[in-house]
């Protein structure tokens, strides 16, 4: 009983200051957005009776009986002032589930609901469900596609790790009653990274995919897709379009997807994506944005070079290092935008920005020119203009002085 007490009252501290902790910006800023000192969700985030049997005639030592590996990849949504993430949350046996976790602030404080979300099946059970996209449609549902994972019938004997993967859907109006629907049907043999558009195209329900061959490899998948469908409930996707494609030597030449659903702006919808290419270390991923127009969401009108974030620090260690990866972000009333981002498959961090900042950013960053010369030419373009400024002063200053 002492060694129960000892060990829960000390779980307990730890659990409450991790909890209560103030987050706090980063010192360094690279203008564009600031990210946070700590992670705004951790494993160790998870409530502790989910992981411990607390029950001292069952769990004299108190041990963990249901252990919780890492909490990363959220769908975000803001709902009456709270700020709810449906978190990707995986267990020591690798089965990622849903759970919500709500904080007053965006930054900090996040605590998770007591139970997670109970996602119905279909006719053909989810081995392994995760990165839930969530997108409020003008239809009037709050709507989360997130990827579906099933063993694939046709691996050859003793391959236990080749796998189909699909567009689940489910829908719901506060977050904890989800109704499934029926899986995506798209041309595609395998799918991933699914986001349904939050409002209608020519009255049809849209969405952007990543049509690929094998279940890690894209392929001959070109890259993020748009496609509509006439129905929700029993949705299916005739035409894939590319609209947003993988490019030689590009932090996206591997394989790129939609992140969260994109924003309405007055200058087009603005896209948060995220691009992999292959190192000698392995896949690296990284973010970066785009615009597309109002008028036609497939028509790209801006799109910067290069990433706009990418893994430093701890963020680059962790079950699958070297990684960010994001598909959920929210616009506050105020202007302010949180982007939650999961780092190496392990952790949940946050960076803010405003809608400003990063229309600035989409327009006035340069795109990418294709080759060394062509980024060279960039660069020289901006010294001669910081360098005839820095003359024009110099000058400005000698005829006052």
């Amino acid at each position: 009983m002492k060694i129960f007490e000892e060990r829960l009252q000390k779980i307990k501290t730890q659990h409450d200051l991790l909890i209560s902790t103030p987050n706090i910006v980063s010192d360094s800023s690279n203008g564009v957005f600031e990210r946070y000192k700590y992670p705004v969700l951790t494993a160790a985030h998870a409530p502790i009776f989910w992981e411990y049997d607390l029950n001292p005639d069952t769990n004299p030592f108190m041990m963990k009986r249901f252990g919780i590996n890492a909490t990363f990849n959220a769908g975000a949504i803001k709902i009456d002032s709270k700020y709810l993430l449906v978190v990707r949350v995986e267990g020591y046996d690798r089965k990622s589930f849903f759970a919500v976790a709500q904080s007053p602030t965006g930054t900090d404080q996040f605590q998770f609901w007591q139970y997670p979300i109970d996602i119905p099946e279909t006719d053909e059970p989810d081995v392994n469900i995760y990165d839930m996209r969530l997108t409020r449609h003008e239809d009037g549902w709050i709507y989360g596609l997130f990827c579906t994972e099933r063993k694939d019938p046709a691996a050859p004997s003793g391959n236990e790790s080749q796998a189909i993967a699909q567009c689940g859907i489910a829908r719901t109006k506060d977050l904890k009653k989800w109704d499934r629907l029926a899986d995506l049907l798209t041309p595609s043999r395998q799918q991933r990274n699914v986001v349904l558009h939050p409002e209608f195209i020519d009255g049809k329900y849209a969405f952007y995919t990543r049509p690929q061959d094998g279940f890690i490899e894209a392929g001959s998948g070109g890259g993020i897709a748009l496609g509509t469908s006439e129905s929700i409930e029993n949705a299916e996707i005739k035409t894939e379009t590319i609209i947003d494609p993988k490019k030689y030597h590009t932090i996206y030449e591997s394989k790129n997807g939609q992140g969260p659903p994109p924003l309405r702006t007055e200058l087009g919808w603005l896209h948060l994506a995220h691009g992999v290419r292959h190192t000698a270390a392995g896949l690296r991923y990284v973010l970066y944005l785009f615009m597309t127009s109002l008028d036609d969401p497939g028509k790209v009108i801006y799109k910067p070079a290069g990433y706009f974030l990418a893994p430093q620090g701890e963020e680059r260690v962790g079950d699958v290092s070297n990684v960010v990866f994001c598909n959920g972000w929210i616009a506050g009333d105020d202007g302010t935008i949180f982007i939650y981002y999961g780092a190496s498959d392990t952790r949940l961090h946050v960076a803010t920005t405003s809608i400003q900042r990063l229309l600035d950013y989409v327009t006035h960053t340069a795109p990418d020119g294709s080759t060394s010369a062509s980024s060279r030419q960039i660069l020289t373009k901006l010294i001669d203009r910081n360098l005839a400024l820095a003359r024009s002063g110099q000058a400005l200053e000698d005829s006052l002085s």
